[in-house]
């Protein structure tokens, strides 16, 4: 029962261990991208979408009808 408690905090030491390492590369830049935004300036016309146009809708009037 006691190599639970060894175990247990064992894996809570390397839990932490690799949330401190991952913060640390968060703060450093490790995953700041920066080849896509000198990309992006050259894919910026193709990302705007033509605005949809309506389609001119046919009404029909109804004539008086004879009884």
């Amino acid at each position: 029962m006691s190599i639970i408690y060894v175990l247990i905090t064992v894996s809570v030491i390397v839990a932490v261990i690799f949330f401190v390492a991952f913060v640390y590369s968060v703060k450093n830049g490790q995953y700041d991208d920066t080849y896509t935004p000198s990309v992006r300036m050259l894919f910026d016309d193709e990302l705007i979408k033509p605005a949809k146009t309506k389609e001119p809708t046919i009404t029909t009037e109804k004539t008086p009808t004879s009884n």
